[in-house]
Parts: structure tokens; sequence; C-alpha cells
């Protein structure tokens, strides 16, 4: 975020941290069909419904943030760094487990586990040993073990993507920070539906939260050629 008058109290305040990879996790945040594929149930219910709002979402996601977390996987992945996979979602069929504000949508969009809604994209499929962490709400320290995971595993340097910028991917980031982790949002790694909700949701995360950078930036400080990894 630039510095300007209006700011740059604010970034007197934020505390730097090291990167250090051995203390990073890659966090990739509900990158599944429900939401997060053009063909997936949201994107077809859109297309049903003669709706163009899912345009810049779906767009972004093939154009971005697909190609850029496949960067940070592999970067992970060769230095055998720890990488941790969110989904959302219930875990009971009828999704009688998913808090109210939750339920309506898992049901609509068939996502539960065992579904193919559910499962996360093929083009960012997990590799054996890696962590897949289903929660039943936005933000994943809520009602899962993650936090445990992390620290058991002494990784408090956590670089996220995915989606929803403004929703899961920015709740997580939250969460996260509120309990001592250090936190950097990958903005080309994430999307949502709309334009000015990604960006009022990255304006105002590095106001104290933690820090944004792109998917170069990340793989510079993490010790990678952004051009040949």
């Amino acid at each position: 975020m630039p510095t300007t008058p209006d700011n740059d109290y604010i970034q007197a305040f934020m505390t730097e941290r090291a990167p250090d990879f051995s203390r990073a996790a890659l966090i990739v945040v509900d990158m599944q069909y429900a939401t997060g594929h053009r063909d997936g149930a949201l994107g077809r219910r859109l297309a049903a419904e003669g709706s163009n709002v899912g345009g810049y979402r779906f767009a972004r996601i093939e154009a971005l943030v697909v190609p850029n977390m496949k960067r940070l996987l592999d970067r992970f992945r060769k230095a055998k760094g720890a990488v941790i996979y969110l989904t959302v979602g219930a875990d009971k069929a009828d999704c009688s487990d998913a808090p109210p504000h939750m339920i309506n949508m898992f049901r609509a969009l068939d996502n539960f586990e065992g579904s193919r809604e559910h499962e996360i994209i093929d083009e960012l499929k997990p590799h054996d040993g890696e962590s897949v962490i289903n929660k039943t709400t936005i933000g994943a320290f809520a009602s899962t073990g993650i936090d445990h995971l992390l620290r058991s595993m002494g990784r408090d340097q956590l670089y996220m993507g995915g989606v929803s910028t403004n929703m899961c991917v920015d709740t997580t980031a939250r969460e996260a920070a509120d309990r001592g982790y250090g936190v950097t949002l990958i903005e080309d790694a994430c999307a949502t539906t709309h334009e000015d909700l990604h960006d009022a949701t990255i304006t105002n995360f590095q106001r104290l939260f933690g820090r944004v950078i792109s998917t170069d930036e990340a793989m510079a400080e993490l010790g990678a050629d952004s051009k040949n990894v």
C-alpha cells in the first residue's frame, strides 16, 4: 500500500518480520469446484440465471489465481515446505452440521464432503502428505484445528491465496493475525466476485493485519527465481 499522509501513521505501527522459509506455510483457501471453478455449481447457477456477475471472478481465477498458485505450490514442494489446503463445506450430506448463515449456500451448491463440488479443482490437487482441512465456517480458526497444526509444525509465517478474497481468505487471515501469526496475502493469487470488494479487502488488510505482496515478490523473498520456477 503506497504511503500517503492519510495512511503513513498505520505503517509506523506495523511489525516487520524477516521472511523465513523454514517457518513458512502456504495456505490454499477453498479452491473447490463449488465456487472456485467456472464449471462448478456457482458458475452453472449464474449461467443458468443469465447473470454475468461471475465473469470477473472466474476470469481472475483462470488468468491469475490458478497459474500463480501453481508457481507457489511448485516452490514449496521443491523445497519440501509446508502446504496446507483449506476447504469449506458441510461434513454431512444434508448440511445439518453447517452454521445457520452457511447452510443455505452449502445446500444450494451441493457443497458437502464426498460431493464433486466439495473437491479441490484438478489444476491444484493436493499431493500425498499435504494437509487438507475442512471448515464449516468462513474463517478456518473458528471450526478447525489449524492453529494446533501450524504450531505443531513450527510454522508462523503464512502465505495465503484462494477464494474469496473478502470472505474466507480475509477472515482466516485476520483470525491468524490476531493469534500472532505473520500473514501475507498474495494479491494476484486471490479472487472474489466483485473487483471493488477485492480491492477494498486488499487495502484494509494492510492496516495492521499483515502484508500484501505479489506472487513475483513472494517467489523472490522465498528464494526462488520467479521466471524460472
